[in-house]
């Protein structure tokens, strides 16, 4: 039979037996690999100038990139490391301030001021076709996501002074 003292101590080399046991396993995770950046790449996208609004699926960036005074949609296809073309998606007078890809490439939604207001936009690069995006209630869009499988917009929207978010099918 045990003393006043011995179930605290049993309870006390249990508990440093489980200890042992653990560390182990906690040194491993913090031994696991740190995210490193992709250096080639960065400097490759730094090269093409100053960009924002990065959004990445799959094996495809889209950002804004400043180019020329002018800021412009890019699409990176991150296998081949090089832009792809993006014809019919920009306008000279158009100004990106939102981009969002899927993870095929294929769907690029938009959020652009042009001609004073601001508008939402989906491009389809096997059409190489824009195509408004109509916001009901009507609203300012400010910034868009989309579903990796392109199915779907998240969009911000100013609504009144108000910040909402929409979704929005995409057929």
């Amino acid at each position: 039979m045990r003393g006043p003292g011995g179930d605290r101590r049993a309870l006390a080399v249990g508990v440093l037996r489980a200890g042992t046991l653990a560390l182990p396993l906690l040194l491993a995770g913090c031994l696991a690999p740190m995210p490193r950046p992709l250096v080639g790449l960065n400097r490759r996208l730094e090269a093409a100038g100053p960009a924002a609004a990065p959004s990445l699926a799959g094996d495809w960036l889209a950002l804004i990139v400043s180019r020329d005074g002018r800021d412009r949609i890019e699409l990176v296809d991150l296998n081949r490391q090089q832009p792809v073309p993006l014809p019919g998606l920009e306008r000279p007078d158009a100004q990106p301030l939102s981009v969002a890809v899927d993870a095929r490439g294929e769907r690029l939604a938009v959020v652009r001021q042009l001609e004073g207001r601001t508008e939402l936009v989906l491009y389809r690069r096997n059409l190489m076709a824009l195509q408004p995006v109509v916001l009901q209630p009507p609203g300012v869009p400010r910034r868009v996501a989309l579903r990796a499988d392109g199915r779907e917009l998240a969009v911000e929207v100013s609504r009144e002074g108000q910040g909402q978010v929409d979704l929005i099918d995409v057929p």
